[in-house]
């Protein structure tokens, strides 16, 4: 199993021009789709830069929410585990993208009623699933997708979202950057769930930028977070910038944006 955060596989859906009619409680305003378009066609750019293998979904405007694909599966080294997500608005996107999903790998489960589970809720680090409890994700689900996981040989640690304030989901508040060391927010930090692992902390002004993507010694980093890039950077990373403004106004970050595989 990986102690590094490398994937070499990605699966993409772009925005549909109804995107601001998803759910968000950002309170930044309504997105400008021509802009989330631009910044989306940019993330995927990266990846594809960085060496990953990129899959585009068709768009689905049933489901303004639908760009952000992580939340509708877990990817293990098993294959997909299709979630359930906790958004009844967003129930569809699981079969939306199952096609292309199995395209890609085998399903390998799926979390069943009246569990539910968002992606954005777990967080892979190496030979340890991080599970968050949250608005979204709850017990029944949790104690589903961890049976899973321990089946496949994976350690399965639960942290509590909901102590952090202002935490959607789990990776809004976190991410792994390899080993035993996670970009964290300090809220979330504390959760006995991460006892044992260093933590490179994100100011509690520039909360977004704890949502990012590692890849090896690379992160993808929201743009303009000037301290949680300098502390990125002195932990000895990469960081490659990205704006993503549109994608904040809908309560998403650069994880949401991808399956990784």
């Amino acid at each position: 199993m990986k102690s590094e955060p490398v994937f070499k596989n990605a699966i993409v859906r772009p925005p549909t021009p109804n995107f601001a009619d998803g759910l968000t409680t950002a309170g930044l305003g309504a997105p400008d789709f021509a802009r989330a378009l631009e910044q989306h066609g940019r993330y995927a750019g990266a990846l594809a830069h960085h060496g990953v293998a990129v899959v585009t979904a068709a768009p689905d405007a049933a489901f303004p929410d639908a760009t952000f694909v992580e939340d509708v599966a877990v990817m293990t080294p098993g294959g997909a585990v299709l979630m359930r997500p906790g958004a009844k608005s967003r129930a569809g996107e699981v079969a939306s993208l199952r096609s292309t999903i199995a395209s890609c790998v085998p399903i390998a489960g799926a979390i069943e009623a009246p569990g539910s589970v968002d992606g954005g809720d777990v967080c892979a680090a190496g030979e340890t699933f991080f599970i968050g409890l949250s608005s979204r994700t709850d017990e029944e689900g949790a104690r589903q997708l961890g049976e899973i996981l321990a089946r496949q040989g994976f350690a399965v640690r639960i942290a509590d979202v909901r102590r952090a304030d202002g935490l959607l989901h789990l990776k809004s508040g976190m991410a792994w950057l390899g080993g035993r060391r996670l970009l964290a927010v300090d809220a979330l930090a504390r959760d006995p769930a991460f006892e044992g692992y260093e933590r490179v902390t994100v100011p509690d002004d520039e909360t977004y930028a704890a949502n990012a993507v590692a890849i090896g010694g690379r992160v993808l980093l929201a743009g303009g977070f000037l301290k949680t890039r300098r502390a990125v950077e002195a932990a000895g990373l990469e960081v490659v910038a990205l704006d993503m403004s549109e994608f904040q106004k809908m309560d998403g970050g650069l994880s949401c944006l991808s399956l990784r595989f």
